[in-house]
């Protein structure tokens, strides 16, 4: 998970390297996750999604009640379909948890991001400084 994260770094997409810690302690090791699914194929990991419940004070300030999503695809492998799979995922498991929106803040200068968001349903719903939030209702 490190190394697609690490990956999209190298791309310029993300702002900084990651280290295997920082994965556990993000995506894995949390207490509001409501799912984190991988995408995988012979062992190698080509992309994941976290979905969290959002909690008082998050960084993103979404309200407390929705969803906050990741979506982590390795460059190599964009566009083949893995991260329309993995929301699928997320989507049951968010409305299977009661969540009433999910939000995907993602970096105004990130147009893959911004293109699968909106493939997948999600409107910007506010605007801050290098950010476009975007939410999904359920």
């Amino acid at each position: 998970m490190a190394e697609v994260q690490n990956a999209i770094y190298r791309a310029g997409l993300r702002d900084r390297p990651v280290d295997d810690a920082l994965v556990r302690e993000r995506y894995l090791d949390v207490a509001d996750s409501v799912a984190c699914t991988v995408a995988d194929r012979e062992g190698l990991v080509l992309g994941f999604q976290s979905l969290r419940r959002s909690w008082p004070g998050n960084p993103y300030d979404v309200p407390e009640g929705w969803g906050i999503i990741g979506t982590h695809v390795h460059p190599d492998v964009g566009r083949s379909g893995i991260g329309r799979r993995l929301f699928a995922i997320s989507l049951s498991a968010a409305k299977a948890s009661g969540l009433r929106s999910i939000d995907a803040s993602i970096g105004a200068d990130n147009g893959p991001a911004l293109a699968y968001y909106s493939a997948m349903g999600f409107i910007p719903y506010r605007q801050t400084d290098g950010v476009i939030p975007h939410r999904l209702d359920l």
